[in-house]
């Protein structure tokens, strides 16, 4: 059995800020904590700063040619930012393992937390389930979190129009 409290929750959001950047430290906060984080100090330029660096780095991996050179850069932002394991109950709502160190500002918490998450979803769902939508114009990052593992786009949305293009084109190269 798999035990990951990280994984999907982290890259979903994870993935909602490298597509839509926090412009400001209180719309990063108000962000994690809709996504159910728990914050401890104040939210700070720092934070938001760093925030984007980390997200920078994580779009690296996204956009990694192979799962070795995936797992190479997230071996590294697992180096820099992980603490060892550890039980707590911070916010009284039951003891969980944390993998960071207690009291962190939201920036290397949220290094911590990314990488940790990113790696468990990877190495629990399978190296190529984080991705950009399949469609050309579009940019969006996703984490595949199918149960087949074989989604291609960001939303219905991106689906139905490249459904539509493919169509469309189908019928181009019909003759009448």
């Amino acid at each position: 059995m798999h035990l990951n409290p990280y994984g999907e929750d982290v890259v979903n959001l994870t993935a909602d800020l490298a597509n839509r950047r926090p412009a400001n430290a209180e719309e990063l906060a108000d962000r994690c904590r809709a996504a159910g984080l728990v914050l401890e100090l104040p939210v700070t330029a720092q934070d938001l700063d760093r925030t984007h660096e980390v997200l920078d780095a994580w779009e690296n991996v996204v956009d990694a040619d192979d799962e070795h050179e995936r797992a190479e850069l997230l071996n590294r932002m697992l180096a820099a930012a992980a603490a060892h394991p550890r039980l707590t109950d911070h916010a009284e709502d039951g003891w969980h393992l944390h993998y960071r160190d207690d009291r962190q500002s939201l920036g290397p918490l949220l290094f911590s937390l990314i990488s940790v998450g990113t790696a468990l979803h990877l190495a629990g769902r399978g190296m190529r389930r984080l991705r950009r939508c399949a469609v050309v114009e579009c940019t969006v990052i996703f984490a595949d979190t199918s149960r087949t593992g074989r989604q291609r786009y960001c939303s219905q949305r991106c689906a139905n129009r490249d459904a539509v293009r493919r169509h469309r084109a189908n019928r181009a190269l019909t003759p009448p």
